[in-house]
């Protein structure tokens, strides 16, 4: 089966995710989280670092919880940030 290549936006929306992973881990361990979320220490690098830019929704729900994010708050931080345009309708109303 052939990958369809990530987008520059899926590249960045993954290096988001792996930042604010790291912040949320803190002094903590690579290994001691990725043990809390059940997943391997390996496949928490590959997604801090980047290189596993869109890693699973139960993977990032499991890591969100280990951090005691929430995923509102993961989602919110991950999107990316558009600049607000005269006259186009509020995004929090469209949702």
């Amino acid at each position: 089966m052939v990958r369809t290549p990530l987008t520059p936006e899926e590249r960045e929306r993954g290096e988001r995710l792996g930042r604010l992973l790291r912040e949320a881990r803190g002094a903590r361990s690579m290994t001691d989280v990725a043990a809390s979320a059940g997943i391997s220490a390996e496949t928490l690098r590959k997604i801090e670092t980047g290189r596993a830019p869109t890693p699973a929704f139960f993977t990032v729900a499991a890591l969100a919880g280990a951090l005691g994010l929430s995923m509102d708050e993961l989602i919110g931080r991950c999107a990316p940030e558009v600049p607000d345009v005269p006259g186009a309708p509020d995004a929090s109303i469209a949702a």
